[in-house]
């Protein structure tokens, strides 16, 4: 078999289970088992998905009906394939470190029956294994023991963030908290790009990946990858993490950075972002002095760097700035139904459709805004403290 491209956005969260049943609080109750991967195939256009809410038993019930009613199947390398789409089975968890902030990460499993067997183990050390994203209680390592030994791949989450990643609370390097050697790959998260992690010499082993951590349907997508590899399945993900035999990311699809709503430091009580033009490091706002600062990932990075200029090495892919559809000024849901009536899917429209096609559909404006975004020439506004950046009109 040949190499080919795929479209892959590896981390989706479920709000709730179709019976009902809380995963995620904070994410969109229409966020089920089924209606991400029916998204993803039919709107999206996004061959390859991970559910980082695998390991909660109401969704693996689902899973399994969908299993059993042949809407959805196994594929004999991993994953659960359905349509167009091949859903990847992830579950994101919380650990701590003595001495340490909370640190995402997310680990990926190939078969339904691996993260079954996870979850019993995962159920002795935490408190509710049903819900998303908790506080397991077990060392880092052990953790991380138990996922390679299962035949899983290891990916800590948005690994700049102010909050509960490895670089913005846990430490200052991921070797305190794992063995870098079991790390598969690392999510940069939407305040950051490859140029911003080449500061961090550890970081140059690995495998960038861009996701959306979505909460909702609409968000599935706003960042993803491009993968060059045989066929959708869990084997071939891991050889595309490890650049095993031609297999490897084609490009990386961002949030520009300034978009990202941690991009910069920011200011709580003044509503201001602090300097944009070098690092922050300061304590209190310069513009009213209150202490209620959120530290930006440009500045944590700069902090923490062990370079002076950022290393970006010739093998790395791509990283190309994609503004979602939602950010487009005037691109309103009803226009947006009428362009995927046009051109079936989001992929085909951010990548595929021209100029001229677009035009014919949306307007000289609308057209110019989607193909200023696929060049990456959109003029932005910086994003901080908790609120997204956007584009200027």
């Amino acid at each position: 078999m040949s190499l080919k491209p795929y479209y892959a956005d590896l981390h989706i969260h479920i709000g709730r289970t179709e019976a009902g049943e809380a995963v995620k609080i904070s994410a969109a109750n229409n966020l089920t088992f089924y209606n991400i991967a029916h998204e993803a195939s039919e709107r999206k256009g996004i061959e390859i998905i991970g559910i980082i809410d695998s390991h909660s038993p109401g969704v693996q019930r689902e899973m399994e009906h969908y299993l059993m009613n042949g809407e959805m199947e196994e594929h004999p390398e991993g994953g659960i394939a359905y349509h167009r789409t091949t859903v990847m089975l992830g579950c994101e968890l919380e650990v701590r470190e003595p001495g340490m902030g909370p640190v995402h990460l997310i680990a990926y499993l190939p078969k339904l029956a691996d993260m079954q067997s996870f979850t019993g183990w995962l159920s002795k050390h935490m408190k509710n294994v049903q819900l998303s994203s908790q506080r397991l209680y077990v060392p880092s390592r052990e953790l991380q023991q138990e996922v390679l030994g299962r035949g899983g791949l290891l990916v800590p989450a948005h690994i700049f963030t102010p909050h509960k990643s490895v670089y913005g609370s846990g430490s200052s390097r991921m070797e305190h908290l794992f063995d870098l050697e079991g790390v598969a790959g690392v999510e940069l998260g939407l305040s950051a790009d490859s140029v911003m992690a080449g500061y961090i010499s550890e970081l140059d082993r690995y495998t960038f990946l861009t996701n959306s951590d979505a909460h909702s349907l609409p968000k599935i997508g706003r960042e993803y990858n491009e993968f060059a590899m045989e066929e959708a399945s869990f084997s071939e993900l891991r050889r595309v993490l490890a650049g095993e035999a031609g297999r490897g990311v084609l490009a990386n699809y961002g949030l520009n950075p300034r978009l990202g709503k941690y991009h910069r430091t920011y200011c709580d009580s003044c509503s201001s972002i602090l300097d944009e033009g070098g690092a922050v490091v300061t304590e209190r706002c310069l513009y009213c002095g209150s202490t209620k600062i959120v530290r930006g990932v440009m500045d944590r990075i700069l902090s923490i760097a062990d370079r002076d200029e950022p290393y970006v090495p010739k093998s790395r892919p791509p990283y190309r700035n994609q503004v979602p559809l939602e950010y487009i000024p005037g691109l309103g849901p009803k226009l947006l139904g009428r362009l995927l009536e046009r051109f079936g899917t989001e992929m085909n429209l951010l990548h595929r459709a021209s100029r001229e096609e677009l035009e014919e559909a949306a307007g000289e404006t609308i057209a110019g805004y989607l193909m200023d975004a696929r060049a990456g020439t959109l003029q932005l506004e910086t994003g901080g403290g908790g609120k997204y950046g956007r584009v200027k009109k």
